[in-house]
């Protein structure tokens, strides 16, 4: 496998992806099928960063495509929460350019307003960089200018309002390439290949997962009755060959764009509750070790329905504990920061423990119909097929304490200074 594996230096954020000439000319004229799954994944990002990565970024890959002459097909890996706001069973259906959620839901009757023109947002959020240049909440400002802009049209974030853009540029520049649009809902560690319970890195869920644990957050914001959508990497990974393998081979007279979600919420829901009385029975088990050796016990989690309801038991809680009153002025920009942290990483994770929608996955659930009984046993993506109970508890829980936090076998991890990689930053000039 290695031997077929040829890794270039590039960058999407340039046109002809940042490859040199000659290479470029190679790569033209030997691939058949494009994979990006390139993506700038920060929530809160800077608009001007996350429109270069997310949203201009598959249009340099789709034009680079449209020069290759063996394309057979384009798959574009996307986030099941491109559909904003939308409540109930969402279908998979394909962005159009100009598409708004807030329009569709009809926000603020927001019928009135004007479509998206994701140019000039591009437009916007470049002509602000310049104008920020010299600005030293620059940064600041543009991430401000990215949840406006989102909000707007009825996205939550700006990491997936750019990302619906970019669907809509993949769209309009097409032409007769086939187009499949992979929707993964929050990707977690493998169900089982390579082996079970690996994973790179951490996502929202993981760092809210590893916090509770080491006791750093006992109280959250969610919905208990909610649904929180989550798929194993490897059936995220087992279906998109799936839809290559189909839409690699069919010569399809008109290139259409084909979306499939990879979720769970329709087909086997995870409910919030039964997730955590899961992580509170993983950590009860086999608890984190504090700095002396000693074991951390946790408590069920208790959720918060809202961020008024979080906040205000928060700052209760910190009057009671007499820190808030004190006189020590240090103790209490302390205890200051401690509120603000906990508020900023709910405010993150709001969109996903409130969230309304069910993604339907018809398209996908076709595909396995396509397979024969060795290919699905091989290449399986039956999210109806996982046992909870078993993945949470005895697979991802473990994975994160492996290979995140990097604690060895026979050994429990030791909570007090040992830092969570990747872990949230904190923006201590709001106090």
């Amino acid at each position: 496998m290695l031997n077929k594996l040829v890794p270039v230096v590039g960058n999407i954020s340039e046109s002809n992806l940042g490859l040199e000439g000659d290479l470029a000319k190679v790569i033209a004229n030997e691939v058949d099928v494009i994979i990006n799954s390139a993506a700038n994944t920060t929530l809160h990002e800077r608009y001007d960063i996350a429109i270069d990565i997310n949203t201009r970024g598959p249009s340099h890959v789709m034009n680079f495509a449209k020069k290759c002459k063996k394309i057979k097909v384009f798959v574009h890996m996307s986030t099941a929460y491109v559909n904003g706001k939308r409540q109930g069973r969402i279908m998979e259906k394909p962005f159009y350019m100009g598409d708004t959620i807030a329009r569709e839901l009809n926000f603020n009757n927001s019928k009135i307003e004007p479509k998206l023109d994701v140019e000039k947002e591009i437009e916007l959020a470049m002509k602000s960089k310049k104008a920020l240049e010299n600005d030293e909440d620059a940064r600041k400002k543009m991430k401000e200018l990215g949840l406006e802009r989102a909000r707007k049209y009825g996205w939550d974030v700006t990491y997936v309002f750019t990302k619906a853009m970019g669907e809509m540029m993949i769209d309009t520049l097409k032409e007769n390439i086939p187009v499949v649009i992979i929707r993964p809902s929050m990707i977690q560690s493998t169900y089982k290949k390579p082996f079970a319970g690996w994973i790179q890195g951490n996502r929202i869920l993981d760092l809210m997962i590893l916090y509770y644990g080491r006791g750093q957050l006992n109280e959250f914001v969610g919905d208990p009755s909610g649904i929180l959508d989550v798929v194993p990497v490897d059936m995220v990974v087992n279906a998109t060959l799936a839809a290559i393998a189909k839409h690699g081979q069919v010569v399809i007279q008109k290139p259409e764009v084909k979306v499939y979600q990879i979720a769970s919420s329709v087909t086997n829901p995870l409910v919030t509750k039964y997730l955590l009385s899961l992580l509170h029975e993983h950590f009860d088990s086999s608890p984190v070790l504090d700095s002396k050796g000693s074991p951390i016990r946790v408590p069920v989690m208790k959720l918060f329905t809202s961020m008024e309801d979080f906040s205000a038991h928060l700052l209760d809680g910190a009057m009671q504990r007499s820190i808030i009153g004190s006189s020590n002025g240090e103790l209490l920009a302390q205890k200051q920061y401690e509120i603000l942290r906990r508020k900023e990483f709910a405010n993150v994770y709001l969109p996903y423990g409130l969230y309304a929608g069910r993604f339907d996955c018809s398209n996908t659930l076709g595909l396995m119909q396509i397979m024969n009984e060795e290919e699905k046993k091989k290449f399986g993506f039956d999210m109806g097929s996982i046992d909870w109970k078993h993945y949470i508890t005895n697979v991802h829980v473990p994975g994160l304490r492996r290979h995140v936090m990097k604690e060895k076998r026979g050994e429990t991890l030791v909570g007090a200074g040992n830092k969570i990689p990747g872990g949230p930053k904190f923006d201590k000039s709001k106090l």
